[in-house]
């Protein structure tokens, strides 16, 4: 069983801030304007932000390369659309994994007038360089992850079933608890594992974690467990762990 003195957390107001009218931005690694010498990324994860997207706004055309990049929409309606052809809607519950390889533009635009979008956006360091761009989406329903955690992300080859790929060693669970509901993940020995908040509140160990908050867990010889409980009867919680190497 993992121990609260096994946890590294980070609070959501300790995170990087920027305030663009149009976004609200939450890093919780260094990033754009943000940058702190001791939160570089964990492991192959480099990004993790959480944004909030106001209606109308949105990220005008941009390149990225040798990156990839996890979008999950948690409110409203995003807009993708790339140097690749492809154009897609992204709404609540939907992922989208996008693989710069050797180079890729996108814009990424809120698609109301009226309402904000909330998102994580999450980058993973591929395992080789120059690859060949991609870009794949699905649905992931609460009924789905209600409970449990599902994975939705991994390594190419274990892309099946709805599993999306990227080119690492990386693997992205989620679970949707409402109040004491739990759910439990399995830590493999020498795995190191990052659990970020991104809607409600839950328990972990005998810590209380709100939206916003991520907790990293360095690798250990032995195999641990994860057991969480959903904590608010308002807002049930969107969870997101990465299994890294």
């Amino acid at each position: 069983m993992l121990t609260a003195a096994e946890l590294r957390i980070l609070r959501a107001h300790e995170r990087g801030h920027a305030d663009h009218g149009w976004l609200q931005a939450n890093h919780s690694f260094s990033f754009a304007d943000y940058h702190d010498p001791d939160r570089m990324g964990f492991g192959h994860l480099r990004v993790l932000n959480q944004d909030r997207v106001q209606a109308g706004g949105g990220f005008a055309t941009h390149g990225h390369q040798d990156m990839e990049i996890v979008t999950w929409v948690q409110a409203g309606e995003l807009i993708h659309e790339d140097s690749m052809g492809n154009r897609g809607s992204l709404r609540a519950g939907e992922l989208q994994v996008m693989s710069a390889g050797r180079g890729v533009r996108h814009s990424e635009l809120n698609g109301s007038q009226e309402e904000a979008v909330e998102l994580l956006q999450m980058w993973i360091l591929p395992a080789h360089l120059g690859t060949e761009p991609r870009w794949e989406q699905r649905l992931s329903p609460v009924e789905e992850r209600g409970g449990r955690f599902a994975q939705l992300v991994g390594p190419a080859r274990e892309a099946t079933g709805g599993v999306l790929a990227i080119d690492q060693d990386a693997r992205l669970f989620a679970t949707w608890l409402e109040e004491g509901r739990s759910a439990t993940f399995e830590i493999a020995p020498g795995r190191r594992t990052y659990l970020q908040v991104a809607r409600g509140g839950v328990r972990l160990a005998s810590e209380e974690l709100s939206a916003g908050d991520g907790v990293a867990i360095d690798p250990s010889e032995e195999a641990r467990r994860l057991e969480l409980s959903g904590l608010d009867p308002a807002t049930p919680a969107d969870v997101v762990v990465w299994d890294l190497a």
